[in-house]
């Protein structure tokens, strides 16, 4: 069965030729392939035979099909208002869509290109709670950026040694690590589990091995054993002294080859979603411990689409609960709407 299809620019350029030859509309739309109807329409909308402008028509055309095509996917102020409140809480359009089926089932589906599209055409308003708050929609693109490879790592192991468990997060326990650098003193050390997504920051005084491997093993001392595995570096000189870490904590630990940031991607993400909170050159002396466990609550209780839209929080306490371990005696609260920050 054949379908209707709209004019496109090409039959309107015509369209234009044949008026103005005076053409009827029975004869145009014979030489279109179109119904007498179609032409019609087409003319009396936009302004008649005697001033109709194929390119006028064509604009119009497509400036009405993109409101129609937002209106149609967010035309219920009910989810026009679950939506925004999401965004303001810092959710992804991504994490919207789909987290909204799962706390609110009464909704109609939408798609994350959809709420993009709504934000850019209605609210913007609503572009400086995105993540990268561009006023234009830009294609991403990859960083050039290198930095000098570091001191040798003593007892360095390559990241291609890690067991295949941890590579393909089959089983949790599995850590990645990293300094987010300030203008201070003090640097930002993140802790992020690959399976999980269960998030530590932890303030350190200085970029020392001393400092970096104390945080550390404080950060990942309150979880059991069966939450400890592996440790994945870069090549810093604050990862010296990994092997304290291990031996504290009973953990193996993995190097990435040097340049390579993107073999511990999980992490590398995490900073970037820790930069919306603490833009660079952030003076990390001057934060309390509140505002950084802030940020850090807010970390675990965002929906995850690799977690299936669960929360890092949920998914931890759902892993706790498989291990039926008693060391973990506090699981952090899960919240469907942080109202943090």
């Amino acid at each position: 069965m054949k379908t209707y299809t709209h004019l496109n620019e090409v039959e309107r350029n015509q369209l234009v030729v044949f008026l103005n030859r005076g053409k009827s509309i029975r004869d145009i739309a014979k030489v279109l392939g179109r119904s007498p109807s179609s032409i019609s329409r087409e003319v009396k909308r936009n302004f008649g035979k005697t001033r109709y402008r194929a390119n006028m028509a064509q604009k119009r055309c497509v400036e009405r099909h993109h409101t129609e095509h937002v209106s149609r996917r967010l035309k219920s102020n009910a989810l026009r208002l679950e939506v925004e409140l999401m965004i303001e809480q810092g959710h992804t359009p991504e994490q919207i869509s789909g987290r909204l089926p799962l706390v609110h089932p009464e909704l109609p589906h939408i798609s994350h290109e959809a709420i993009y599209q709504w934000i850019y055409a209605e609210r913007l308003d609503l572009i400086g709670y995105l993540p990268r708050s561009h006023q234009q929609r830009w294609p991403k693109g990859k960083s050039k950026w290198r930095r000098p490879l570091s001191h040798r790592i003593p007892e360095r192991v390559a990241i291609y040694k890690r067991p295949a468990e941890a590579n393909d997060r089959s089983q949790p326990g599995h850590w990645e690590t990293d300094l987010i650098i300030g203008s201070g003193k003090s640097s930002l050390q993140t802790v992020v589990e690959r399976k999980l997504r269960y998030t530590k920051l932890t303030r350190v005084a200085n970029q020392t091995a001393a400092a970096s491997s104390h945080a550390l093993i404080q950060a990942l001392a309150e979880f059991p054993p069966e939450l400890r595995r592996s440790i994945t570096y870069d090549n810093g000189s604050e990862n010296f002294e990994h092997m304290l870490v291990n031996k504290e904590l009973k953990t193996n630990s993995y190097f990435c080859e040097p340049y390579h940031s993107w073999e511990k991607g999980t992490n590398e993400n995490t900073n970037g979603i820790v930069r919306r909170k603490f833009p660079k050159r952030t003076n990390f002396d001057m934060l309390s411990l509140a505002d950084i466990q802030a940020v850090e609550m807010w970390l675990n209780n965002r929906p995850r689409k690799c977690l299936n839209f669960l929360t890092p929080a949920e998914a931890l306490a759902n892993a706790v609960c498989w291990l039926n371990s008693p060391k973990i005696t506090k699981v952090p609260p899960v919240l469907l709407r942080g109202d943090f920050l």
